[in-house]
């Protein structure tokens, strides 16, 4: 085999710039769909009887330990975990960690 059939034979068919116009075209009809994203600091079951009797200054304890990473939900779909930071005195999340599609797919089940 020639050098020139090598390089050939090693590139991607989908690797073309009218190719890859096409997928950025496609995509473009998805990126203003609004979507949920909501952060998970912990959780609790209370019977009823202590959720009545809860006041102002009442302090809920959590599953989570301080320092454990807080999850990332995406239209109520696990897809991350972050920690806590402060940007610009309002609380935000710094992304550690993405779930892997297959890891994804494996919690819907």
């Amino acid at each position: 085999m020639s050098e020139q059939s090598q390089v050939r034979a090693t590139q991607a068919p989908d690797d073309s710039g009218e190719n890859l116009e096409k997928k950025i075209r496609s995509l473009d009809r998805i990126l203003d769909v609004p979507m949920q994203v909501s952060v998970e600091l912990g959780r609790t079951r209370m019977p009823i009887k202590e959720v009545i009797q809860l006041t102002q200054g009442s302090v809920i304890e959590l599953s989570k330990m301080v320092g454990d990473h807080l999850e990332i939900f995406v239209n109520q779909k696990l897809i991350a975990r972050g920690e806590v930071v402060v940007v610009n005195e309002k609380f935000g999340i710094r992304i550690s960690e993405i779930l892997s599609p297959q890891e994804r797919v494996e919690r819907m089940a």
